[in-house]
């Protein structure tokens, strides 16, 4: 039986290790996309992320927040901010050494959303 894309890559304890990354060494430090989480609870926002991730890359909890569009309403994400996120989460998962078939697969997971994230 193949393994998903959650159990490869170490399930949510190493997706809560790859947010983290993502956020701290990675997001937090692009001035492109920061200013995006100035008002942010970033605790609140690296568990809804972790969550979210962990859904989207086949594991067993189902993700229940907000829809995309909705979660990203009011933001006026353009075409660049959402091509730097989807780098930071492309090196965040390299960083923990993810193959990178399993990471283009995970982005093009992410890739799909982009209609309901840019320019709302």
């Amino acid at each position: 039986m193949d393994q998903s894309l959650y159990e490869k890559v170490g399930g949510e304890e190493a997706i809560s290790k790859v947010v983290d990354y993502f956020y701290n060494d990675l997001v937090l430090k692009d001035e492109s996309v920061r200013h995006f989480f100035e008002h942010t609870n970033m605790d609140k926002q690296r568990s809804h992320q972790t969550k979210f991730i962990s859904f989207a890359l086949g594991g067993p909890k189902q993700y229940t927040g907000k829809s995309m569009a909705k979660a990203h309403e009011g933001m006026n994400i353009q075409p660049e901010h959402f091509d730097a996120i989807v780098k930071h989460l492309h090196d965040a998962l390299a960083h923990y050494a993810v193959e990178e078939n399993d990471i283009q697969t995970a982005l093009a997971k992410v890739g799909g959303l982009k209609d309901d994230i840019l320019y709302k």
